[in-house]
């Protein structure tokens, strides 16, 4: 009902702008092509006409010109595409040049400065839309909110607020020693425990939920497969979330704990490390998305060390590198629905498109990958404003040289980074 409430406003926009002329703020944007995410095609020589934050009209060079005032932006020689979303971020972690134990030590204020900056490469790395999946102390909410207030420069951002997870488990931390009775801010045990962590985030702004339903690679003492959360926790955590109409996430690399929580109704399985047959038809069967992060392993093993990452923590990541790698073949070979999720924080923010080459490398076709990072995260966050250039969304739109239908690798250099119908970079 929003997108055709949506699409009546911007087709009454644009019958009234071509009649009447612009007002300030139109633009009429062209360029050689546009991916055309929603239907999965190149278009050749396309026309966008955008008012304030909205595609009015969209159309191509010889059918679609600018009204009288408008500004026009012209992208010769260049792919016009919604702007790319990124559904697995931390954007107050920033491995580049901290070690990985002194970043624990980190105050919240130095966490959100982090956030600040790195919210700001992500944007112009192409990335308009983005969810962050585990932050401490309200950081990243509060940059999405100096965002949405027009004091910063980034991406539209969901924000979890510090992710859920039992006590010792991968949502804590366990490097602290135990004289120190340190425990993270999102530790939750048992339903009502979990139900009133839910209710706290949401309180301090938190619009997407995410819990640790498995072991992790960067966490200490846990084993990367084993199950951490119960189906019946799992269950209150869905229940909770979807009360609130959040979209809920599910940290889950083994396969216990994928298909419990795919059982239990989450929205989307993050890293889904290792998969079998069974756990792949359970998640087509439920329409369950994966965001698999198969390229951060590179940065991991060649950089790592270096950064202070501890040998337990490295071993597990290249002991599982490939399996994941497999199992994102085999999740794409069986029409898995697929989002782009990078975990950026354990390489560097701003490089998040160097996954599309990996994700074209292990099964996916260019134009699969691409809608993985619009249309289908789009989807994911229910957000029918977003994802493909059409009629009535809002008008975020990158661009670049050439066409990355043939060389996806071009979307790691993007030209142009429009969001909200602000241009951030030409």
């Amino acid at each position: 009902m929003k997108k055709l409430h949506a699409k009546l406003a911007a087709t009454l926009a644009a019958s009234t702008l071509l009649a009447s002329g612009a007002l300030a703020g139109d633009i009429l944007l062209t360029a050689d092509a546009m991916i055309d995410t929603a239907n999965g095609k190149l278009i050749n020589n396309p026309a966008v006409l955008i008012r304030d934050n909205r595609i009015v009209k969209v159309g191509t060079k010889g059918s679609l010109s600018a009204p009288e005032g408008a500004e026009t932006i012209n992208l010769d020689g260049q792919t016009i595409m919604p702007g790319f979303m990124d559904m697995h971020v931390h954007l107050s972690s920033a491995m580049e040049g901290v070690p990985f134990l002194e970043e624990m030590l980190l105050s919240v204020p130095r966490q959100t400065i982090n956030a600040v900056t790195n919210a700001e490469r992500t944007l112009m790395a192409g990335f308009t839309s983005v969810r962050d999946v585990g932050a401490s102390g309200y950081s990243v909410i509060n940059v999405r909110n100096a965002i949405n207030d027009g004091q910063l420069d980034g991406p539209r951002i969901w924000a979890t607020g510090p992710a859920l997870g039992v006590t010792g488990g991968h949502c804590d931390n366990n490097f602290y020693p135990p004289e120190m009775k340190f425990e993270s801010e999102g530790v939750a045990n048992g339903p009502w425990e979990i139900k009133a962590k839910i209710r706290e985030n949401i309180k301090y702004g938190a619009n997407a939920v995410k819990f640790c339903a498995t072991g992790g690679v960067f966490s200490r003492g846990t084993k990367v497969g084993a199950i951490q959360y119960t189906l019946e926790e799992m269950k209150s955590i869905v229940q909770e979330g979807h009360h609130r109409d959040l979209v809920v996430a599910a940290h889950a690399h083994g396969t216990e704990g994928i298909k419990t929580a795919i059982l239990a109704g989450v929205d989307s399985i993050e890293h889904a490390s290792i998969l079998d047959d069974e756990t792949i038809k359970l998640a087509k069967k439920h329409g369950t998305y994966f965001s698999m992060d198969i390229y951060n392993t590179e940065y991991t093993q060649s950089q790592g060390r270096a950064n202070g990452v501890p040998e337990e923590n490295l071993q597990k990541d290249a002991a599982i590198a490939q399996i994941q790698r497999d199992g994102f073949s085999a999740a794409v070979k069986a029409g898995v629905k697929m989002v782009f999720g990078s975990d950026a924080a354990i390489y560097p923010h701003g490089r998040n498109a160097e996954q599309f080459e990996r994700m074209v490398r292990f099964g996916m076709t260019e134009m699969q990958a691409l809608q993985a990072a619009t249309i289908n995260a789009a989807t994911l966050m229910k957000s029918d404003d977003l994802g493909s250039i059409e009629e009535g969304n809002f008008a975020d739109i990158v661009a670049v040289q050439g066409n990355p239908l043939e060389d996806i690798t071009l979307t790691e250099k993007v030209s142009f980074v429009m969001k909200d119908g602000v241009v951030y970079k030409k």
